[in-house]
């Protein structure tokens, strides 16, 4: 193992703003390295720099000879022309091009199109690849292969992305947010196929579960400069504490010296020409040091919330449909006061849509929604963020409000409050459009915390937010003296911020949970394990499965033989493990490490009824 990436002396700048200078770093191979920073310092700028998007204006980046990489954007692009199959197939790859014009055969049905096909796909090995092909897809819930690129939303275009590099499985994979726009499930399958993968991995995203439980190197990039951490997130998070601690005790010292020298300097002029030059260099360099205490930059969310009363809302057996898509059937809830809810579930489920019953924005089949009268929402949403790129940040400010009342003794101007949410008098007059992703989020959370609500309703908010600043809104709400519904895939910042989990299942069932979402997966993997354990228990005994090659695997092809007798290892050793788990649950044995092992065992039935189907379906082949 040895580096696959040197970085060296790498500068970059937009017009007068310096976002980093003759930063150095190198990547090994294996390494899996997070890369974090506040949003504007140029996360994004620098992973195009190293794809070759984007050229430094100093520097250079050396990569090994012949390395395979792969790039996800945080806004990918295809040509509308194409479909998802020929999105994930396009390229220069024998195989690639093998699968794809086996699954156009298979789709015409044509027997002579079918047969070349196959002949094409055992002459570039590509059976392995259309499995990967398949299981990727599936597990990134990419269904139909021939739709349309141009009638994916973004969301789905973003996963279109995703999957066609992990089919590629280049050798140093970038990615840049790779969780935005997955369900919870698919981010923490995402997340075992990467902690997995022997892919050196360089990505940038704001889930922090995700970065902890994969990464084992964190580059953050601060004050214009890079720092290297060698550990997990959480080993990050000590050691930058400690990193700034030392730095402020240094800026403390270079203070103290300085009251010495300025006394020095302060002397009568006359006395100036005869004092060493060499001393009045040294003040000017001791005065910068001194300016130099650590400024956290943060988001100060004190934004205090307006009176609310005792009665929120009550649902009486809402029903709402599309089509013969259920997303609410009869359902009735009193939300309490103060109350802070989670809203969890698969894409397409309905969550957005219950906010937007709620609000009003779209009408019930039957039933209401009776609300409080002293409610004031404030609704931060993905689909909400309509700012006027034209304008510059202060105006559009402006335009709700030249003053924000903050209580009874208080007021701020629209500039005191863009501050607030670290836009300082500069940045308050550049145009919105000059902005990076993560700003403008940051700029219509302003907005929405303008009019003073007293229920935040926040749809996906973590989406494009950096770390530093989801920190201090997990905060905010900690102390929020209001109500808050929360849907997001961001498993970290659910557990922080809500007390109770709505789970929609699908087909018009919620479930309501008394706890955060580690709670509900905790309980749910325990709830299975039993349920599992008792089908078990219920069942009749099945004879057990011979897996010997019949004589009619003469008929299989060479590929297929060699599967055959991998599967046969294969199930057995799946067997031997899942019947040790079963003694171990059958024991009455205190287990300490239960959500593993359930997840585990859960794990094997899933791949012993995928492999023992394929083995069924290999041996009775004709």
């Amino acid at each position: 193992m040895g580096v696959i990436l040197q970085v060296e002396n790498l500068t970059k700048s937009f017009g007068y703003d310096l976002l980093f200078g003759d930063i150095s770093f190198g990547i090994d191979e294996g390494d899996k390295v997070g890369l974090i920073a506040k949003n504007g310092t140029g996360k994004s700028t620098l992973l195009n720099l190293l794809a070759g998007i984007d050229s430094p204006d100093d520097g250079t980046i050396i990569y090994r000879n012949n390395l395979r990489t792969g790039y996800l954007k945080q806004m990918p692009t295809f040509s509308d022309a194409k479909t998802v199959i020929e999105a994930c197939l396009e390229g220069d790859d024998p195989a690639a091009r093998a699968v794809l014009n086996y699954e156009k055969a298979l789709a015409t049905g044509d027997a002579q199109s079918i047969t070349r096909a196959i002949e094409s796909m055992d002459s570039y090995h590509a059976w392995d690849y259309e499995d990967r092909f398949k299981q990727v897809l599936s597990k990134l819930k990419i269904d139909d292969f021939n739709q349309p690129i141009s009638e994916l939303s973004g969301g789905q275009v973003k996963r279109v992305a995703l999957a066609k590099i992990l089919i590629d499985e280049p050798q140093f994979l970038i990615l840049d947010e790779p969780t935005n726009h997955l369900d919870i499930d698919m981010i923490e399958w995402l997340e075992q196929y990467l902690k997995r993968s022997n892919m050196t991995l360089l990505m940038v995203t704001h889930d922090r579960y995700f970065l902890d439980n994969i990464c084992n190197r964190i580059l953050e990039m601060d004050q214009q400069a890079l720092f290297a951490y060698d550990g997990n997130y959480n080993y990050y998070l000590e050691k930058r504490a400690e990193r700034i601690e030392a730095q402020n005790a240094q800026v403390e010292k270079a203070r103290n010296l300085l009251r010495t020298e300025l006394e020095w300097m302060r002397r009568q002029p006359q006395a100036r020409q005869h004092k060493a030059q060499y001393r009045i260099d040294a003040f000017y360099d001791l005065k910068e040091r001194a300016r130099g205490i650590r400024d956290r930059g943060d988001v100060r969310l004190n934004v205090k919330s307006s009176y609310i009363g005792k009665k929120i809302f009550t649902a009486h057996n809402v029903c709402k449909s599309y089509g013969d898509k259920v997303i609410l059937h009869n359902f009735e809830y009193t939300f309490a006061r103060y109350e802070k809810l989670g809203i969890v579930g698969d894409n397409g489920v309905g969550k957005s849509t219950f906010i937007k019953l709620l609000l009003g924005e779209v009408p019930c089949d039957s039933g209401s929604f009776e609300l409080g009268k002293t409610l004031r929402f404030g609704y931060y949403s993905q689909e909400g963020m309509h700012l006027d790129e034209s304008k510059k940040v202060i105006d559009a400010v402006r335009d709700i409000a030249e003053y924000i009342q903050f209580d009874e003794k208080t007021q701020y101007t629209a500039a005191q409050f863009l501050n607030h949410f670290l836009f300082n008098n500069n940045e308050q007059q550049k145009f919105i459009h000059t902005l990076s992703g993560g700003e403008k989020r940051r700029l219509y959370l302003a907005m929405v915390l303008m009019s003073k609500p007293n229920f935040l309703i926040l749809d996906e908010p973590t989406n494009d937010l950096d770390i530093s600043t989801l920190e201090i809104l997990e905060d905010y709400l900690a102390k929020f003296n209001g109500c808050v519904i929360i849907v997001s895939h961001d498993r970290f910042f659910m557990d922080r911020t809500v007390d109770h989990t709505f789970v929609f299942m699908g087909n018009g069932v919620v479930k309501d949970f008394p706890g955060n979402y580690s709670e509900y997966r905790a309980w749910k993997d325990y709830h299975d394990q039993v349920e599992a354990q008792q089908a078990r228990a219920n069942a009749k005994p099945r004879e057990k499965v011979q897996y010997n090659v019949r004589d009619n695997s003469h008929k299989l092809t060479f590929k297929e033989k060699r599967e055959l007798e991998q599967l046969t290892a294969e199930v057995e050793q799946l067997n031997a493990e899942k019947q040790e788990l079963d003694a171990l649950f059958a024991s009455g044995e205190v287990i300490t490490d239960m959500d593993t092992k359930s997840a585990r065992y859960n794990q094997l039935q899933q791949l012993l009824e995928e492999k023992e189907m394929r083995w069924l379906e290999l041996s009775e082949k004709e």
